[in-house]
């Protein structure tokens, strides 16, 4: 496998994502279970024994339901910041080895560079990061309520894009949660709406884009067709190919 990227799962009930640089291969989350997780990186050509490790974003369920079991199936060191690793102990289970990283400090998981960054988001320490693959540059921020300076900034000039486009203001108004939920992801550190994320890409896009990634919909609040609908318009003369990730499919593999 040479460097690649694979969604194989976004959205509420799960995300995970595959990323190489050709030499290392990581699991960014690991929020399906693991028996699901490896049947999706199978349908890719992608074995679990591959593996170099998993990177946790954070603590939430829907990024670490599997994190646990994959790690110790196939003794995989888990990257992990020292909050996020306190608050998800208890789901996680006991790890062999666990190497904590820093919101701000770039760092390298064997070959792949990583540079993790804050985001706001309703979890104690929530990242999200960028990876040097084969020269390019991928950004990656699926929870997020607002997109900060501190985001666009390492997001700027990526080559691939994989960004949350978690609501249509309008499906959550008058959808069927309850007032305190929708209030939640309608607040800075909830979800963007599909508005929110064609703002932050018109501030990103550029002409060495590549790939923009849609992520995280939610099943109730939103579609894919809405969410590309809203956010193509931004990118249309780019000519930029716009993908949207699946809770139930496994995504395509994206060479880089």
């Amino acid at each position: 496998q040479g460097p690649a990227i694979c969604v194989l799962a976004s959205g509420s009930r799960g995300n995970a994502t595959y990323l190489s640089d050709g030499h290392t291969r990581i699991l960014l989350d690991s929020g399906l279970s693991g028996i699901q997780i490896e049947r999706r990186l199978k349908l890719r050509g992608i074995q679990p024994d591959d593996l170099d490790a998993i990177l946790v974003s954070h603590e939430h369920q829907d990024h670490i339901h599997g994190v646990g079991v994959l790690s110790r199936r196939f003794d995989l060191p888990v990257y992990i910041t020292s909050k996020t690793a306190e608050a998800s102990a208890r789901r996680l289970g006991h790890l062999r080895d666990v190497t904590h990283f820093t919101c701000g400090t770039p760092f390298k998981i064997n070959s792949l560079k990583i540079h993790p960054f804050s985001i706001s988001h309703d979890a104690v320490d929530p990242a999200g990061f960028t990876f040097q693959l084969n020269g390019k540059k991928v950004g990656v921020a699926t929870d997020l309520g607002v997109a900060t300076n501190v985001v666009k900034s390492h997001l700027a000039e990526c080559t691939v894009l994989i960004l949350e486009a978690n609501h249509d203001p309008d499906m959550l108004i008058n959808g069927p949660y309850a007032w305190p939920l929708k209030q939640r992801i309608m607040s800075r550190s909830g979800h963007l709406s599909n508005q929110d994320t064609g703002r932050l890409l018109s501030e990103l896009v550029h002409d060495r884009l590549q790939q923009v990634v849609l992520a995280h919909l939610s099943e109730t609040n939103n579609t894919p067709e809405k969410a590309l609908s809203t956010i193509q318009p931004v990118i249309s003369n780019k000519k930029v190919p716009l993908l949207v990730a699946s809770q139930s499919d496994c995504g395509a593999l994206i060479d880089m």
